[in-house]
């Protein structure tokens, strides 16, 4: 699995949700992407996906489950972020995400990082509440 490439049929199963490219600031040791820095844009780029998904501007990270790194990215890769709705609960709902290093003259991706997370949405005084009901009614598949 490590560097595997990615092949048309796969990427369609996830959504795009954003590109960044690895600049010279964003390396650590070994001149690699430091691993903050990718949980960074993986957590803003799948929180930025369940705002849009729960019609909610106060979603929040409840959890980063197991966090896989399969190589190393570096400075000036291309870095394509994708997700996918795993679940949707009653205050949570569940993302797959992945980062994929994009090769810009084959078009190949090849998978870096993956990871799922959890995000509940909160009210004003930061208690979770019910995600919303025309949220699970647009996908009944997800919901548990």
């Amino acid at each position: 699995m490590f560097g595997q490439v990615v092949v048309c049929a796969d990427l369609c199963a996830m959504q795009l949700l954003g590109t960044k490219v690895c600049k010279k600031h964003d390396l650590g040791v070994h001149n690699n992407l430091f691993g903050g820095t990718m949980l960074s844009w993986v957590d803003e780029s799948a929180v930025a996906f369940v705002n849009e998904v729960c019609h909610c501007p106060t979603m929040v990270t409840l959890k980063i489950e197991e966090v896989l790194f399969k190589s190393p990215v570096k400075e000036n890769n291309l870095i394509k972020i994708y997700g996918q709705i795993d679940r949707i609960g009653g205050k949570s709902i569940t993302v797959s995400v992945e980062a994929r290093k994009f090769n810009v003259y084959s078009h190949e991706e090849a998978v870096v990082c993956s990871t799922r997370l959890v995000f509940v949405r909160l009210d004003d005084d930061g208690k979770s509440i019910p995600i919303a009901k025309h949220v699970r009614e647009k996908y009944p598949d997800k919901c548990s």
